[in-house]
């Protein structure tokens, strides 16, 4: 099998494994925004900007770390003990910490005491699973991965879908107890409940990967681990504030209400997060164990050529038909007043997606520390952007600060990493497609907005430019075997 037509197989499998759980949840959209309010779904947004994080926080890069060292090392059993011993610790630290400062962490979150217990519970749980999860993955089992994400996030959906959806229409199949406690915060306690309930599942499941191996505890193989991982976990930081920062000052700055509608429109750039998570969970691993390989470059300059072309078709079609899906996934039009970010925002996570490819560089030199450099920035360009314009100009500075800080970080990381690790990336002909596909969008969303023999037109404007240009190669990866 060829080593494209590979990545690709396991890329679509980790995508499964992003795709179905993250559709389950944006199925859930509607059902949350129609029984939400913006101001209770602000409170939901707070929620799990929070536990993101404290996500990034509590596995400070060790996830990254254990692939680079994992693909490498000859005692790869050790990396594995090691890695998992040293989280289980620091999570039972955190957990100490967190029960003896409770009321101090609970006044800084801003939440009620009942949901920061659900979200400190959910944390420890699901901090302790991230190195099973990053075995199966550097392990290639990648169908056993997406088999235990898609009971998790099952769980989760089969609660809401009883609660939000079967309760209120049929109040029989409750207990008299859920239909006396209905109020919207009541409901924003029973969807974190059902976040708890599929960690818990998720725990049991990889339990047995708690006693998979003997202790094999190396404490210059930790320090190591960190040194390579801390820049990373900074960056993970970083990458919190530009997604999550601007909500949290439109809730200070502006109102609850605006945060909740600028909240639920971000959920239309959903699939443009999907296809990028998708990728980075199958290219990460890949990236790792392809590095010797003598055609690496090369086929990580494809790669990154393939993903411009995919996504920028995604962009074309979400900006296109983006009233079709507004109408079916946010039905409250009380958050229709922030509908205009969603093609800036589309647009970002798009340069986003880009910037993780090109982050091989820094990665595969061991020089995260320039990752991290390159990811303050953007959450510096994010801070000053939103903390200067957003009381004057409202919430559409939001969506260009992200605009501004992904793009920026992506050029920064393309001309480092021409410098660190030159990858002979076809900068002419990504640089074609993605402003092929920005032009198409803006002219669609400006000019023809819900004419949709327009939208259909464009989109099979830029399959048939794209095919005329690829077809020998397409030709080329599916006739591999």
């Amino acid at each position: 099998m060829s080593t494209l037509k590979r990545f690709f197989q396991d890329t679509i499998i980790y995508g499964i494994a992003t795709v179905v759980p993250r559709l389950l949840n944006f199925i859930l959209v509607p059902l949350h925004t129609e029984i939400l309010g913006t101001g209770h779904y602000s409170i939901n947004t707070t929620f799990y900007i929070w536990a993101a994080f404290f996500n990034v926080l509590l596995t400070y890069g060790m996830e990254t770390s254990f692939f680079r060292f994992f693909s490498r090392a000859e005692e790869k059993q050790k990396v594995f003990s090691t890695s998992f011993i040293a989280l289980t610790i620091t999570t039972l630290l955190f957990f100490g910490l967190g029960m003896l400062f409770r009321d101090p962490f609970i006044s800084f979150l801003d939440l009620d005491p009942f949901f920061f217990n659900i979200l400190f519970t959910v944390l420890i749980l699901d901090t302790l699973v991230v190195v099973p999860f990053a075995y199966l993955r550097a392990t290639n089992r990648p169908l056993r991965f997406a088999s235990i994400k898609i009971i998790n996030v099952s769980i989760v959906f089969s609660i809401n879908l009883y609660l939000l959806w079967l309760v209120p229409r049929f109040p029989a199949v409750a207990p008299q107890y859920i239909l006396d406690h209905f109020s919207e915060k009541d409901i924003l306690g029973y969807i974190f409940l059902a976040n708890l309930a599929a960690s818990i599942v998720t725990f049991i499941i990889l339990l047995p990967y708690f006693f998979k191996t003997k202790i094999q505890f190396s404490f210059s193989l930790l320090k190591q681990m960190w040194k390579y991982g801390w820049p990373i976990m900074l960056a993970g930081i970083s990458f919190i504030i530009n997604e999550n920062l601007d909500k949290l000052l439109l809730k200070d700055i502006l109102s609850e209400e605006i945060m909740g509608a600028y909240s639920g429109c971000y959920k239309l750039a959903v699939f443009m997060m999907i296809y990028i998570q998708a990728f980075k969970m199958g290219a990460e691993p890949f990236f790792f164990n392809h590095a010797k390989a003598k055609n690496a470059k090369t086929t990580y300059a494809k790669i990154l050529n393939y993903f411009v072309i995919t996504g920028g078709l995604i962009l074309l079609v979400l900006v296109s038909f983006i009233d079709v899906f507004k109408e079916y996934l946010i039905r409250d039009e009380d958050y229709w007043v922030a509908m205009s970010i969603v093609p800036v925002i589309l647009l970002a996570n798009l340069f986003l997606g880009i910037y993780h490819n090109l982050s091989v560089w820094y990665k595969l030199t061991d020089k995260t520390r320039m990752g991290m450099y390159i990811s303050l920035f953007g959450a510096l360009i994010t801070i000053v952007i939103n903390v200067t314009l957003i009381g004057s100009y409202g919430f559409m500075v939001a969506a260009w600060a992200t605009l501004a800080a992904y793009g920026s970080m992506m050029l920064i990381s393309y001309f480092f990493g021409r410098k660190y690790y030159r990858v002979p990336y076809n900068v002419k002909k990504i640089g074609f497609y993605l402003l092929l596909s920005i032009t198409l969008s803006a002219i669609s969303f400006i000019y023809f907005r819900q004419n949709y023999i327009v939208a259909v037109l464009f989109v099979l404007i830029f399959v048939g430019i794209t095919y005329f240009k690829e077809q020998e190669d397409i030709k080329k990866i599916l006739k591999r075997s």
